[in-house]
C-alpha cells in the first residue's frame, strides 16, 4: 500500500509539473520571395557554405583576420557576454531541482531575576531544509525558455559580429590597398607634371609660347601636388582602423598591391530564399529574442495562477549536547499562494508583455526585410560591377592612347598647352576610375558573402 501511494504521489507529481498553460511559440507566416534573383531557376547551392578563407585567398589578409579573431575587444566583450548569459541559463534550471540548505545552531540563553537566581539554559541544533516550488502551471519551464532563448540570442550575436568584423576588416583592407595604388598614380602624374613645366619653361623661354602656358602648367604641377599627403592621411587613418579592428595599437599594415584585374565568375549561387532565414545570424538573433518575448508572455500568464512550494525541516535538537543524536524531529508544510486582489496589476504585466511581444514582431520581419534588401542589393552590385570595369578599362585604354598622342602633338607644336593638360587630366581621372573599380570588384563580393550570411 505504502509502494502504490509512493507511485502515486510520484505520478501526480509528474502530471502536475508536466503542465504549461500559454501559447506555444510558432514562427510568424512570411511572405518571402520565391526566389533571391529574377533567374527562373532556384540554386540550392550558395558561396555562403564557404569558409571565409576560401573566399579571401590573400594569405597577408587571412593573417589579418585570424589576428582580429582573437584579439578584437568587440568579440571578446561578445564572448564573456555569451558566457553571462550562459550562467543565467543554468540558474533558471536549477530552479526546477528542490532546493537543499543546512544550518548548525548553538545558543545560550540566561536570565538572572533578582540578582540571585542566574538561570543559563543551551539549546543545540542540526537542521536541514528542503525547499521546492512545484511548477504548476509551467512558470518555472516559461523562465527557462525566456532564459534558454536569451542565451542563443547572445550566441547568435556574437556570430554576427563576428560576420561583420570580418567582411569590415576585408574591405578595410582593399580600400588600404586601392589606396596605396591611387597615391602611386598621383606620384606618377606629379612626375608628369613635373616633366610638363621644365618643357613650358623652355617653350615659354625659346618664345614658342606665352607666359600662360607656363604659368598654367606650374598651377597643375601644384593642385597635383596637394594630393600627395591628403592621401599618405587617409592611409594612415585606414591602416589606424584596421590595426583598432585587430586588437592592436597603430602599425603599418602589411598588404599586397592591387591587382591589374580581379577575375569574378560571372554568376555566383546565392541559395533558397528560405535558406536566408537560417544562415543569416542576425535573423536567427531576432528569432530568439522573439522567443524570448513569447516566454515572457508565458511567465506574465502563469503569474496569475496560484503557486505552490513544498517545504521539509529535518533535525536534531536538544538542551545537551549528548542528547542531540538521540532528538530528532521533522516539520512539513505545502504553501499555496494565490493572487486575490492586485488592483490589475498582474492584467497589466500581461497586457505589457504582449504589446512588447508584438514589438519584437515586428522588428523581427523588419530584420528578414531588411536581410533580402541586403542580399538584393549586393546581387546588383555584383551583377553591375563587372560592367562598369570593363567601360572604365576602355575609357583608360583610350585615354592613355589620346594623352599619348596629345604629347607628340605638343612637342611638334601642333596644339597648345591647355590641349595637353586637357588630355593628362582625362588620363588621370581614368587610372583613378579603374582603380577604384577594381576595388569596387573586390569589396561587392565581400558584400554579396556577407549578405548571404558566410563567414561566421
Amino acid at each position: 500500500m505504502k509502494r502504490y501511494i509512493f507511485c502515486l504521489l510520484c505520478g501526480l507529481i509528474f502530471f502536475i509539473t508536466s503542465c504549461q498553460i500559454g501559447k506555444k511559440y510558432s514562427r510568424p507566416q512570411l511572405d518571402i520571395p520565391y526566389r533571391m534573383t529574377d533567374s527562373l531557376q532556384k540554386d540550392t547551392l550558395t558561396i555562403a557554405d564557404m569558409k571565409w578563407w576560401e573566399i579571401y585567398t590573400d594569405t597577408t589578409l587571412q593573417s589579418l583576420i585570424r589576428k582580429t579573431l582573437v584579439n578584437n575587444k568587440d568579440l571578446k566583450i561578445a564572448a564573456a557576454k555569451v558566457n553571462e548569459l550562459a550562467a543565467l541559463k543554468r540558474i533558471s534550471y536549477a530552479k526546477f531541482l528542490p532546493q537543499v540548505n543546512g544550518q548548525v545552531y548553538v545558543d545560550q540563553e540566561a536570565e538572572n531575576y533578582g540578582g540571585d537566581n542566574y538561570d543559563p539554559e543551551n539549546s543545540f541544533e542540526i537542521k536541514g531544509l528542503v525547499s521546492w516550488e512545484i511548477d504548476l502551471w509551467g512558470n518555472l519551464r516559461w523562465a527557462k525558455d525566456e532564459s534558454v532563448a536569451e542565451y542563443l540570442s547572445g550566441v547568435e550575436a556574437q556570430r554576427a559580429l563576428q560576420l561583420s568584423i570580418i567582411a569590415e576588416v576585408a574591405q578595410s583592407y582593399f580600400e588600404l590597398v586601392a589606396l596605396d595604388n591611387e597615391l602611386s598614380i598621383v606620384r606618377q602624374t606629379l612626375e608628369a607634371r613635373k616633366e610638363g613645366v621644365r618643357l613650358a619653361k623652355i617653350r615659354f623661354e625659346g618664345g614658342l609660347t606665352s607666359e600662360t602656358s607656363y604659368q598654367q602648367a606650374q598651377v597643375e604641377y601644384a593642385r597635383t601636388a596637394t594630393l600627395v599627403p591628403d592621401l599618405e592621411r587617409s592611409i594612415s587613418l585606414k591602416e589606424n582602423e584596421i590595426a583598432f579592428l585587430a586588437g592592436e595599437y597603430p602599425y603599418r599594415i602589411q598588404r599586397a598591391v592591387l591587382p591589374e584585374n580581379v577575375n569574378l565568375p560571372e554568376g555566383l549561387p546565392v541559395g533558397l530564399p528560405s535558406d536566408l532565414l537560417e544562415r543569416r545570424p542576425d535573423i536567427r538573433k531576432a528569432e530568439q529574442d522573439l522567443i524570448a518575448a513569447n516566454a515572457a508572455v508565458g511567465i506574465a500568464y502563469t503569474n496569475m495562477f496560484p503557486r505552490l512550494a513544498l517545504t521539509a525541516h529535518l533535525g536534531l535538537e536538544s538542551l545537551e549536547l549528548e542528547d542531540v543524536i538521540r532528538s530528532p524531529y521533522h516539520f512539513v508544510s505545502a504553501n499555496l499562494l494565490a493572487p486575490l486582489f492586485a488592483l490589475g496589476k498582474n492584467r497589466a504585466i500581461l497586457k505589457a508583455e504582449r504589446l512588447a511581444y508584438e514589438q519584437s514582431c515586428y522588428s523581427y520581419e523588419k530584420t528578414v526585410l531588411s536581410a533580402f534588401i541586403d542580399v538584393r542589393n549586393a546581387i546588383v552590385n555584383f551583377n553591375k560591377i563587372k560592367d562598369i570595369y570593363e567601360a572604365r578599362f576602355e575609357l583608360e585604354q583610350a585615354a592613355k592612347v589620346n594623352v599619348e598622342l596629345a604629347q607628340l602633338q605638343y612637342i611638334n607644336g601642333v596644339i597648345d598647352y591647355l590641349d595637353l593638360l586637357d588630355a593628362q587630366r582625362g588620363y588621370f581621372d581614368a587610372q583613378i576610375g579603374l582603380s577604384n573599380a577594381i576595388r569596387d570588384k573586390q569589396i561587392s563580393l565581400i558584400q554579396l558573402y556577407k549578405a548571404l550570411g558566410g563567414g561566421w
